[in-house]
């Protein structure tokens, strides 16, 4: 079996080893691989591996040897679902390795931008607290969460561990989903969406990239939002339209937003977040802790291997 890892970078950057996949056949690993040239890469290949890299019908019409592609990770929209589907090409992802990781960062990005510490250490620092009666703590942003409402777009794995979160900072907890708008599990209220944007004093994003999502947040759904809402997304940059985030931000409808993914990544300087106000922007971190990036090579190691033992993979798409 000849196995290729087409960008492995980025689950790996040198501090794990691929060496479990030895064990069943031939490995080439790359670190990067442009899309014009995943194709030559594949030739041979049985079992491919992609993070970011496209698997497209002509990139399976020119390697008919492939069998089995996995997404390092749990999104897999850079892979033609259809084209391997009419292939006969098995497609498994890895859900849930990062769950917490992601919700961790994204409530951190809920605490960042609902309390100030570094503006509250600057006074410190420069000298404003120290001898100065009278000093006037409302110049930071240091906002109470509790008795605030989270509204989550999507409540899998990791919305429901950030509801977690939430609900011990004693906020209530609102979900939409596609398949629950009512209803509760008794930590999240479920309802359709526009009521729940209706309520929501803090926005988080956890629903994949689709056909249905692309593109979703834009000047009209963003009018459904309370005046001074926050907006979190780690899930897929392009579930937002930019623009109208940006001009959203900037005019004062969204008091901040957190985003750790975008539409393109890494962005082109004129992407208008990059200046908007309020706007905190992470590199798409949120899953590459130590602890989740173990668990995914550990979840890739049971696919692959159901796959050869049975011809099916543990968490198989197609």
């Amino acid at each position: 079996m000849k196995i290729v890892v087409l960008d492995g970078f980025a689950v790996n950057p040198g501090d794990m080893s691929w060496d479990f996949l030895s064990k069943y056949g031939d490995v080439e690993v790359y670190d990067k691989t442009p899309d014009s040239e995943c194709a030559e890469k594949c030739k041979g290949a049985d079992a491919v591996f992609t993070n970011r890299a496209k698997i497209t019908e002509d990139l399976l019409c020119q390697c008919p040897t492939i069998k089995y592609i996995s997404a390092l990770g749990t999104g897999y929209d850079m892979i033609d679902i259809n084209a391997c589907r009419k292939h006969g090409v098995v497609v498994c992802n890895v859900p849930a390795y990062s769950s917490d990781s992601v919700a961790q960062l994204a409530f951190t990005m809920i605490l960042n931008l609902t309390t100030d510490v570094n503006g509250l250490r600057k006074i410190v620092e420069d000298g404003k607290w120290t001898g100065i009666p009278g000093f006037k703590y409302q110049t930071i942003k240091y906002t109470e969460l509790a008795s605030m409402t989270l509204g989550l777009i999507g409540c899998g794995g990791i919305g429901h561990r950030v509801a977690e979160m939430a609900k011990a900072f004693k906020m209530n907890v609102a979900a939409s989903t596609k398949t629950k708008t009512s209803g509760s599990d008794g930590i999240v209220e479920f309802m359709p969406l526009n009521e729940m944007l209706k309520i929501s004093d803090i926005v988080s994003v956890h629903c994949p990239l689709n056909d249905e999502t692309r593109g979703m947040i834009d000047r009209e759904f963003i009018s459904k939002m309370k005046d001074g809402a926050i907006l979190i997304n780690t899930a897929r940059g392009a579930i937002l339209n930019e623009a109208d985030v940006a001009d959203a931000l900037n005019c004062g409808k969204l008091a901040a937003a957190g985003l750790d993914v975008l539409a393109v990544e890494p962005p082109a300087a004129e992407n208008p977040l990059l200046s908007a106000k309020n706007c905190l922007i992470t590199p798409h971190i949120a899953w590459t802790t130590h602890a989740a990036r173990l668990r995914l090579l550990d979840i890739l190691d049971l696919n692959l291997k159901s796959f050869i033992e049975t011809g099916k993979g543990v968490n198989q798409i197609v």
